[in-house]
């Protein structure tokens, strides 16, 4: 039986973008580790960084407003 070449290049390309799909989706699992302190709190900029926010004056304890 013979193939058109336009059939036997769809599949070889078909192939190759599942080849290349399984590696990257192989090498991108990444694990998301966590370390938990005893008691501590982390620093301001730390927990800034953490919630992405622009400024640590919200996390600081000196900077709280008393109600």
């Amino acid at each position: 039986m013979q193939t058109s070449k336009f059939t036997r290049i769809a599949v070889i390309v078909l192939v190759l973008l599942f080849l290349v799909l399984s590696v990257i989706s192989c090498s991108t699992h990444t694990h998301t580790h966590t370390h938990t302190t005893s008691g501590k709190k982390i620093p301001p900029g730390q927990a800034k960084k953490m919630n992405g926010d622009k400024s640590a004056k919200a996390y600081a304890p000196g900077q709280q407003k008393k109600r």
